[in-house]
């Protein structure tokens, strides 16, 4: 019996590639299929084949995280002393505002990551396994190394396999290796430093058979697969808080020792100069604490947010954590993916080489528009081009289905490019099969290198037409195909040249040829194209680049962000589509084995001057977006794969693609693209800015109101008046007026020159600067306007409920007015413009005008709030308080203007500076 001394231990960086057949076999103690007895004992030793299932958190500790706020320690301390001193109303309206804060926060959150199970669904449920009494189909989880399993089109993986025998057999691997082609298995060794794209022997756990079929030998299973190492990065990776939420956590707790040393200050102030009571004084230090508070400021957080969130809804995509939305808006770099994403995962044949001329194909994708073109006039169909285009057409097994509104294909993506180009140089690709019916094959397999068929016309021709590599076509060839129509020697060094020239523009090179045969031939084999066959030219076969993802990337230049290109494909290739692009830089280009040798410190600076990287592994991708996040960038990262999906996760922004991504990738993403469009991505990076503005109004909008109040009840308190506002007539403005106004901001259509500005730095404060003036600025013009209505009351009628009352009427219509002036910070307010806003600003207006007439004059508001009914006089003096703020306002917006005219010009330098 086996045990697990003697058996060899997994592991993923154990080169099994680089070992023959044979020898992998002798490794694994396994020369022959296992016995079901032995396959047990070795389950024993290496466990199940499958990933260790990652730990969910559950709806209670997401609610204890909400807690977690120095703010709501400050409230429910608060509350607590408030109801110990009977004051149950005061205290029962402050818990509210924790509870409606708390939930907010837990909505906000919603559900926890699912990246590692969705990994997990990757994994193939089934198996078909030789073992000692014959083949079987079994759990993929029962797979254990040393078995032998068989391949077919369509299964998945179930395990690492070290192959042995290949007939035709491509695998699509572009979840680990982000190639957009099939690749083609061979049971040859390869170096054992080969890149996992290059890992030709090997069929990886979570893969698909796309072709072909394959038998090999089990390697690594469960955690050990590639799948399974990537699972493990995952689980390793954490997650950045966003820059919003890091600023917002900053403000916290600087406003939270702020409150608590002015309210500790103020307290010992009111014991020595005031003549109030202990308990009076604490009551309106707790007044005090809860002005200070902008507990309207979550709300408005997450109804921006949520706005934000439905705007990027219209423009295919989908946002899964609300707070990274802001974080679009700050993007400093964009590392995308490839395949799909920066191009249309669709190959497509661009250039084609015939009687010794090279041409451009248009069209894109597998629509059947586009025309032959040398230069730009378009060429006349010769006799040489049409035999080129029927070889495409005729030796060649897809089949394209145009009966939907996108192309369909069936087969080999790169024969259905084929089919395309054949139909573009004017040959019937559905009238082929029927009037050039094929007698005979030989099928592509890796061992031969090429496709052959046997095909007749109805005129007594036959014809075999041979597509493949193109150094094994020329080996195959003693003649080429001149323009008439005849033939010549083979000048094999100028195929060669050309070859080489398409091969470093990033095609993928396919020859094509033909060998005339008797009429009576009915039979195809290998030998009979040792001689006799005719070269007839070249094709070159791209994903070609999105038309509007070029567009997108000068959009982000234009804003300050840079662009680059993180991909699993052949620099050449990665190389080509740069420069199509338009990407800086795209003339270097690193690879994965570059990057292996580098320093952390050596990293960092060549991430931030070379924007296109090939080759690279997940590891690669994710010391990539560390490194251009210890530059203080903001980094988002888009992804299709499952080896995206450590980066995705790590990256501050991480997009995935909805259309063709894998269900890790979106489980491990914050965005999911619909479209799988990089220019949706701008459109995000647009809104995600908008965003931003809309909060910062927000919060220039709020911390005045707060600021007023808090500076009116110091100031009474040091000078031993009554307060001029209650504490809970400030829960009605805070929570009721206030919210409802600062709700419009978030409606706020985008400025302008929103996509002109260089991105936000990391580090930068959401207060700073100007911002810093206005609320303090404001703040005076609100205690102004309160200190001065109470005082006018008092003066006229000597009663505080009627005092107060017109006090809170003041600050609500000077909301009002300033609502109209922090919608256009650097521009004039008082303009139709201006005044008129947006229908929701007005809705919001009427709305608090209801709210304030019902809290003047009902009598439930009278008992609840102590407040009483206030005649026409009073409300016109509260109204002109509003005025009077706007006004001063607007005075200030032009005083800063032509005093101060730099700060245009500082962005300005700042966004040169990006570029």
């Amino acid at each position: 019996m086996l045990s697990e001394n003697n058996l060899p231990q997994q592991s993923p960086e154990q080169p099994w590639h680089s070992v023959n057949a044979f020898g992998i076999r002798e490794l694994l103690e396994a020369t022959a299929p296992l016995s079901g007895e032995e396959a047990v004992a070795r389950l024993d030793v290496y466990g199940p084949n499958r990933l260790p299932e990652g730990k969910a958190n559950g709806p209670l500790a997401r609610l204890t995280r909400q807690l977690r706020n120095v703010l709501i320690y400050v409230l429910l301390t608060a509350a607590a002393i408030t109801g110990a001193l009977g004051h149950w109303v005061d205290a029962g309206v402050i818990m509210a505002v924790v509870v409606i804060q708390t939930l907010v926060g837990f909505i906000q959150e919603g559900k926890a990551e699912q990246a590692l199970s969705a990994i997990g669904h990757m994994l193939a449920p089934k198996a078909r396994v030789v073992r000692e009494d014959g083949q079987h189909q079994i759990n993929a989880a029962d797979l254990v190394p040393g078995d032998t399993v068989l391949l077919e089109p369509g299964d998945r993986v179930p395990a690492d396999t070290r192959l042995e025998k290949c007939h035709n057999l491509k695998i699509e691997e572009a979840i680990l290796t982000g190639e957009s082609v099939a690749v083609e298995k061979s049971p040859e060794p390869v170096e054992k430093e080969a890149a996992l794209g290059d890992q030709t022997s090997m069929a990886f756990s979570g893969t698909m058979v796309s072709t072909g079929t394959g038998r090999g030998v089990v390697v690594r299973t469960g955690a050990a697969t590639e799948i399974g190492r990537i699972s493990g990065l995952l689980a390793r990776t954490t997650s950045l808080k966003t820059p919003l939420v890091e600023k917002m956590d900053r403000f916290a707790k600087i406003l939270s020792i702020i409150i608590v040393i002015a309210a500790a200050a103020v307290f010992a102030g009111g014991l020595v100069f005031s003549d109030l009571s202990f308990q009076e004084l604490f009551m309106a230090v707790v007044g005090l604490t809860v002005a200070a508070i902008p507990e309207g400021l979550p709300a408005i957080l997450t109804i921006t947010l949520a706005i934000g969130v439905r705007q990027m809804a219209k423009r295919q995509a989908v946002v899964r954590r609300m707070p990274v939305l802001e974080s679009l808006g700050a993007v400093s770099v964009i590392c995308s993916d490839k395949t799909g994403t920066l191009t249309r995962n669709e190959m497509v044949v661009t250039t084609a080489v015939v009687g010794r001329q090279r041409m451009d194909i248009s069209g894109e994708g597998y629509e059947l528009e586009g025309a032959v073109y040398q230069g730009s006039h378009p060429v006349d169909v010769t006799v040489l081009l049409v035999d080129l285009a029927r070889a495409a057409g005729l030796c060649n097994d897809a089949h394209l289905d145009f009966r939907e509104k996108q192309p369909r294909i069936q087969g080999d993506p790169m024969e259905a490019a084929l089919k395309v180009f054949a139909h573009k140089a004017a040959f019937d690709i559905e009238g082929s099969a029927h009037d050039w019916p094929r007698r005979d094959e030989i099928p592509f397999d890796t061992q031969t290198r090429f496709m052959a068929t046997l095909n007749h016309d109805h005129h007594g021709h036959s014809m075999v037409y041979v597509k493949g590599a193109p150094e094994r076509i020329l080996d195959m060839c003693e003649a080429e195909v001149t323009e008439n129509g005849g033939t010549s020697a083979l000048e094999r060094y100028w195929w060669d040249q050309i070859i080489t020239d398409l091969a470093s523009d990033g095609l993928r090179v396919l020859a094509l040829a033909r060998k005339p045969v008797s009429r009576d031939t009915t039979d195809l084999a290998v030998e009979d194209l040792d001689t006799g066959v005719e070269l007839l030219g070249l094709v070159g076969l791209l994903d070609p680049p999105r038309q509007e993802a070029i567009r997108a990337i000068f959009d982000c230049h234009t804003a300050g962000i840079q662009v680059k290109m993180i991909t699993g494909d052949h620099a050449l290739t990665a190389g080509a589509i740069a420069r199509k692009l338009g990407l800086r830089n795209s003339e270097r280009v690193l690879t994965g084995k570059d990057l292996d040798g580098l320093s952390a410190e050596a990293l960092q600076q060549l991430a931030t001057e070379v924007d296109v990287f090939a080759r690279t592994s997940p590891e690669h991708k994710l010391r990539l977006v560390e490194a251009l996040q210890a530059q203080h960038g903001v980094v988002a990262m888009t992804g299709d794969g499952v080896n995206d999906a450590p980066a995705l996760k790590r990256a501050d922004v991480g997009i995935a693609m909805g259309v063709k991504g894998s269900e890790a990738a979106r489980e491990a993403s914050s965005v999911v693209l619909l479209d799988d469009n990089f220019a949706s991505i701008v459109a995000a990076v647009r809104e995600g800015r908008t965003v931003y503005s809309n909060l910062k109004k927000g919060i220039a909008f709020l911390l005045p109101i707060n600021g007023g109040e808090s500076i009116s009840l110091i100031t009474a308190l040091l000078l031993g008046l009554a307060l001029p506002i209650s504490p809970l007539q400030i829960l009605w403005v805070n929570m009721v007026s206030a919210v409802v106004l600062a709700m419009t901001l978030a409606f706020e259509p985008p400025e302008p020159d929103v996509m002109k500005r260089p991105p936000l730095p990391r580090e930068q404060s959401l207060l700073q600067g100007f911002l810093v003036w206005r609320v303090f600025f404001v703040s005076l013009l609100f205690l102004t306007g309160i200190f001065g209505a109470w005082f006018w009351a008092m003066h006229h009628y000597d009663d505080q409920n009627i005092a107060r009352t017109l006090a809170v009427n003041t600050l609500v219509a000077m909301e009002v007015f300033y609502l109209f002036a922090v919608r256009y910070l650097d521009t004039p307010s008082i303009t139709l413009r201006g005044v008129l806003g947006t229908p929701i600003v007005l809705l919001a207006v009427a709305t608090i005008v209801i709210l304030q007439l019902l809290f003047t004059y009902l009598p439930w508001f009278h008992n609840t709030f102590e407040t009483s009914a206030l005649s026409l006089e009073m409300l016109a003096l509260a109204c002109l308080a509003g005025v009077a703020v706007l006004v001063i306002l607007e005075i200030e917006t032009w005083i800063r203007r032509r005093l101060w005219p730099t700060r245009l010009n500082e962005i300005r330098k700042r966004q040169q500076k990006h570029m």
